[in-house]
């Protein structure tokens, strides 16, 4: 065992063999124990992040329906004289603006009795004509129902029964 003399400050001290072999060992577990750490983050075992932030996604509402009763109507007379049967759905946002469709369900049906009757037959052939027509009932039908009360949430206007003759 070489260790320096006191009497000889410039020296170092060699290390004993004992010493070497625990930081050895100390070595390789602080290597072992950091490698084990590195892995278990890579593939998720230790160190879970706290609960990500995941987006809640609700699921889309049922869709709400207001089906009117199928009408009947003289269009605008060209060389002859035609009709039209046409049944109405309209797809309400919610509850409360089928409450309200329904509560006012008379003036519904006369606002579309007056859109309808100011049509000519030829204008309402094809799938354009037809999808202008509801745009149009659309339009009237979103128009407040009494003053002070806000207009009625209707999104889109279907027709189930589309008859002309």
């Amino acid at each position: 065992m070489a260790t320096s003399t006191p009497s000889n400050p410039g020296t170092t001290k060699v290390k004993s063999p004992r010493r070497r072999k625990i930081l050895i060992i100390l070595s390789v577990l602080l290597t072992l124990s950091a490698a084990t750490a590195a892995a278990g983050y890579y593939f998720g075992g230790f160190f879970k992040p706290a609960a990500a932030a995941v987006p809640v996604v609700h699921p889309p509402a049922d869709p709400v329906y207001v089906a009117l009763e199928p009408l009947t109507v003289n269009l605008q007379p060209n060389d002859r004289n035609r009709f039209l049967h046409i049944g109405v759905t309209l797809k309400v946002a919610d509850i409360k603006a089928q409450a309200q469709v329904v509560q006012y369900l008379p003036e519904v049906r006369s606002r579309v009795l007056l859109v309808l009757s100011n049509r000519q037959s030829e204008l309402l052939v094809t799938a354009n004509d037809k999808a202008k027509l509801a745009a149009e009932i659309l339009a009237t039908l979103n128009q407040p129902f009494a003053p002070n009360l806000p207009p009625a949430k209707i999104s889109s206007v279907m027709f189930p029964v589309f008859m002309l003759q």
